[in-house]
């Protein structure tokens, strides 16, 4: 496994000291990338990984060279399926000439997706449906999501939703700020996926502090329960436009009072990796059975394009 270590780099009248790889309980799988081919699939982004109907894994990512949702399906979340496109951009709509930055939710037999739509320098948030997992159909043409507010700037983008049963509410945390790379997360509840509410304490998480990992600006991220009753964000941070790192912070609701873990970051570039630049979006999955977590990312070498990774926690106690 590549285990963390620390490097130094030189700024004006300072020394900042950063986790390269991954640690504190996080080991990068020694395989990676574990989806992805430069020569057959081009970029590959953004993954969100879930379990719906069936026990295997199911990978959806963003394709951009298919401006494209697809689809790749795994045993073991680290051998996976040749890809289906699930759900294709509509430059018709005005609103999404690039279709990226989704996530998948299981719920009585149906699977919901809301993903990213870009177009004119915009991002907006979608919403389709499908019975199969695979084969997508929009709930509306029109976006279920749009940026209003000063903080959101050009864009709502990167959803990631969840369903509260006890309260009957679909639960999304989501990106917003500039088009391309957001600046801030923030948080909507809404009744049936179509209409959503924001929350007045937007936007709930922001950068770190001045020469931290995370001083730029956070962007997307996924939110999960821990069985002590608090939440985990997984979420990524960004020292600059072009170096992006995973942090994880801790909530008693999942919306205030986030706590950052001493551990952060927690997955960091490799030099000479397929992830030698940068580190995006994290997925997460707890698995109790094996006592473990896995989180898959996309790690960006700025001369080989992006590729899906796969960082493993052993033990299910992240602080």
């Amino acid at each position: 496994m590549v285990k963390a270590f620390a490097i130094a780099i030189a700024g004006v009248g300072m020394c900042v000291t950063w986790a390269v790889g991954a640690g504190n309980g996080w080991s990068k799988y020694e395989g990676n990338p574990v989806m992805g081919d430069p020569a057959k699939l081009g970029t590959c982004f953004d993954v969100n990984v879930v379990k719906g109907a069936e026990a295997s894994f199911s990978m959806y990512f963003s394709w951009r060279p298919k401006k494209a949702i697809a689809l790749v399906k795994g045993e073991d979340g680290i051998t996976w399926s040749e890809p289906i496109i699930c759900l294709e951009a509509d430059p018709t709509s005005g609103w999404e000439d690039n279709l990226n930055r989704s996530c998948t939710v299981f719920k009585e037999g149906v699977y919901h997706m809301w993903y990213t739509g870009q177009a004119r320098g915009y991002s907006k948030i979608g919403y389709a449906v499908s019975r199969d997992g695979v084969r997508f159909t929009r709930v509306s043409k029109l976006p279920v999501m749009i940026p209003d507010h000063p903080w959101e700037g050009f864009s709502v983008m990167n959803p990631y939703v969840r369903w509260d049963a006890v309260r009957g509410v679909w639960r999304m945390w989501y990106a917003s700020g500039e088009t391309y790379e957001p600046n801030v997360l923030c948080y909507a509840e809404s009744k049936d996926g179509l209409k959503w509410e924001k929350s007045p304490l937007n936007p709930i998480f922001v950068k770190g502090a001045k020469d931290s990992w995370e001083q730029d600006r956070v962007g997307g991220c996924e939110v999960h329960p821990l069985p002590d009753g608090r939440w985990v964000m997984f979420y990524i941070g960004y020292s600059d436009i072009h170096t992006a790192r995973v942090g994880a912070a801790v909530s008693p609701d999942g919306v205030t009072r986030w706590t950052r873990l001493k551990a952060n970051p927690i997955v960091s570039p490799t030099v000479g990796s397929f992830d030698a630049s940068a580190c995006y979006k994290p997925s997460v999955y707890r698995d109790e059975k094996s006592g473990r977590w896995l989180l898959w990312y996309n790690g960006r070498n700025t001369n080989k394009g992006e590729y899906i990774g796969l960082v493993i926690h052993a033990g299910l106690d992240l602080e």
